[in-house]
């Protein structure tokens, strides 16, 4: 099935969380398409370096507030309707979890309601960036949309898996009972430029450690296994649900699965190091295997990943030796 391009010049998209990673990107991508773009972010886990190339951009605009305590009514930018509205903001990382577990549940729930009646209001698609983290520690393998998953509700991730749940239920609830235009994206690991060294997961982790001639640090016996996404391709996915009538949920990343351990070795040996890997105790409800179902992306959304796990992170890589000398 072939997506049609629906937003482009003269078309106004809110980005919330604009200065993250992954939002970044979306960013740039909207912009090269024509669009006039605002981006919300309180900068927590974001940072105004990812947007600063932005600067003397016309038709960006960068608004710090805190979503959750919706958006500000005085600042002119938001002012205007809005024909599309994405919804990426929340911290991420496993690191957040402990650090921000009530701003992470304010995003997902307080945020997510705010915006939707915004969306509502202005007759804007909404799109909301979900998780693969929606089906916890999965039974299923690879996880299909229609799986329920297995997520501990108190455990010390399940301020990320609930928020993001929760999520997804009042996205539904705004469309079923207030006609609102919706989409939800469960996001699988994803990685590229932008990420944080710092921010716990595992790639933006191993390769530091590399470049630093440091140990790796693998979590468990390294047996766990991920499905790793380059975020150019991500966003190309995330744009083509947007474009679509679609309302999802819909799975995105790649089915390039590898272990943990593999995935560390292959980081050293891309960057040259001699850092030997090492084995940490494994993270509470840490998953086992993860990685997606794309039917539904490939026949829904014509969607195909096009970078290779080691074209990926020879970028990436060559992205962090820059800024960590």
């Amino acid at each position: 099935m072939k997506v049609v391009q629906r937003f482009g010049p003269g078309h106004r998209i809110l980005v919330t969380g604009g200065a993250g990673f992954v939002p970044s990107h979306l960013v740039d991508a909207l912009l090269a398409r024509g669009c006039t773009v605002v981006a919300v972010d309180n900068f927590v886990t974001g940072s105004k370096e990812n947007v600063a190339h932005l600067a003397e951009t016309s038709t960006f605009t960068l608004v710090e507030a805190d979503i959750s305590d919706g958006l500000p009514e005085h600042h002119p930018a938001l002012a205007e309707r809005f024909d599309a509205i994405l919804h990426m903001a929340s911290p991420a990382s496993p690191t957040d979890f402990e650090k921000l577990p009530v701003e992470i549940l304010r995003v997902g729930s307080v945020a997510t309601l705010h915006l939707l009646d915004r969306a509502v209001a202005d007759g804007a698609r909404f799109l909301l960036a979900s998780t693969s983290e929606a089906y916890g520690d999965p039974l299923e393998h690879p996880q299909r949309e229609t799986y329920w998953g297995n997520v501990n509700p108190i455990g010390i991730r399940s301020v990320y898996d609930e928020s993001k749940r929760f999520a997804e239920a009042a996205t539904m609830a705004y469309h079923r009972s207030r006609g609102a235009d919706v989409a939800i994206v469960r996001i699988f690991n994803t990685y590229g430029p932008r990420m944080r060294p710092d921010d716990g997961r595992a790639i933006p982790t191993f390769i530091a450690q590399s470049l630093r001639g440091e140990p790796i640090t693998v979590h468990g016996t390294g047996d766990q296994t991920r499905s790793i996404c380059y975020v150019d391709d991500l966003v190309r996915g995330i744009l083509l649900l947007l474009d679509s009538t679609e309302t999802g949920p819909v799975n995105c990343g790649t089915e390039h699965e590898m272990s943990m351990r593999r995935l560390a070795e292959s980081i050293v040996s891309l960057c040259g190091s001699s850092s030997e890997v090492t084995y940490v105790t494994r993270a509470a409800d840490d998953p086992k295997m993860r990685r997606p179902d794309l039917t539904r992306a490939r026949e829904l959304l014509d969607f195909k990943p096009e970078v290779t796990p080691e074209e990926g992170l020879r970028r990436t890589i060559a992205y962090f030796r820059d800024r960590l000398g």
